[in-house]
């Protein structure tokens, strides 16, 4: 969704300037959420909010179909109706991940991804909101378009890092449900157009993990979304569950396509179109399938970690490489991000789970 929402927030300021102890209400825990962030290490930060996160009014508008309507409501819900954004196209940008699921030997669930990408500002959101599941999700602010070399730095910068409420690239719920958006292999884009609810990739992520407690509720959740694809180009979803069930899910020709895999990179692992966008010489996906059948399908935290370790990605020149890894545990709930492969940096965070 790159170059998508460029936000000018001096009208707001200026608002709350003006509105004094009314701005404080209206935009109170906005301006909290914002004052939280925290940088973790480089492309890397990490903010917290909590509260109303504006999806209700969105699924009430039947959702969102493209990045110019999704700037549109984030516009309205960060301005709190005092601005509009302006129409909006993205840009088709191509990024390679890899995710991993297994069970370890004691039983619990967890889960890896790598986040690969050309260039990359990573912002952890961990929401808590007044209506859903609390969760912690990860998205690159370089899709926003905020301009060259912008950070989540400064009131302004903060402010407009909160437009992560609405997109998200992977993350894990309270209950132990996480999702990761991967590029499916080709640029076959979705759009359906049934007249359900329309959300796009990253948005959906949102949804989910805000309403669904596991793969299956997840499934039925995206049964009834019409779907449209972010940046141009197919995605798969890996979504796993404490439950230790792990899919991936596909579209093909508009039509939603589940497979039961543990690992998953960037092509496609359905009947359909299996192998589609395997380049000669990505070894990934097989080096993670051979990695769970030595185990025996069951590893430790370490084992898991070395893993998705294993085919994170250098940089190269004109590529990050592999902008942040995330390890999730499932059973109980919690995240452990490392920026940029400093696998010697974790940051972890719990979730509280409420059974």
């Amino acid at each position: 969704m790159k170059k998508v929402i460029k936000i000018v927030l001096l009208t707001l300021l200026g608002l709350l300037v003006v509105l004094g102890v009314g701005g404080g209400l209206l935009f109170g825990r906005l301006a909290l959420g914002a004052l939280s962030v925290q940088k973790l290490d480089e492309g890397l930060y990490y903010m917290e909010y909590q509260g109303d996160d504006g999806f209700d009014e969105l699924v009430a508008a039947g959702g969102v179909r493209n990045a110019s309507e999704l700037a549109a409501h984030i516009m309205t819900f960060l301005s709190r109706g005092f601005a509009h954004a302006p129409a909006a196209t993205p840009d088709s940008t191509a990024y390679g991940c890899s995710a991993i699921t297994a069970l370890t030997p004691e039983g619990s669930v967890l889960m890896g991804r790598n986040f690969d990408f050309p260039s990359a500002t990573g912002v952890i959101l961990h929401t808590r909101p007044k209506r859903g599941y609390e969760t912690i999700t990860t998205f690159n602010t370089d899709f926003f378009g905020f301009g060259e070399g912008w950070l989540p730095e400064g009131f302004a910068n903060q402010y407009m890092a909160l437009s992560c409420l609405f997109c998200a690239l992977d993350g894990i719920n309270e209950k132990g449900l996480a999702i990761a958006d991967l590029m499916a292999g080709d640029n076959a884009e979705t759009h359906q157009d049934t007249g359900k609810m329309a959300l796009t990739t990253t948005t959906a992520i949102s949804y989910l993990l805000k309403n669904a407690a596991s793969v299956d509720e997840a499934l039925e959740l995206l049964r009834h979304i019409d779907m449209h694809s972010d940046i141009g180009a197919a995605h798969h979803y890996a979504i796993s569950d404490a439950s230790g069930r792990s899919v991936v899910v596909e579209y093909v020709d508009n039509e939603l396509v589940v497979v039961e895999s543990q690992a998953v990179t960037n092509h496609y692992l359905c009947a359909q179109k299996r192998g589609v966008g395997l380049v000669p010489g990505d070894l990934r996906y097989d080096q993670l399938c051979a990695q769970l059948a030595a185990s025996g399908d069951r590893m430790d935290w370490g084992q898991l970690e070395n893993a998705i370790f294993s085919v994170s990605q250098p940089a190269q020149e004109g590529f990050l490489g592999t902008a942040w890894t995330v390890v999730m545990d499932l059973t109980h709930p919690s995240v452990t991000y490392y920026a940029r492969r400093h696998f010697n940096q974790p940051f972890y965070y719990p979730l509280k789970r409420r059974d």
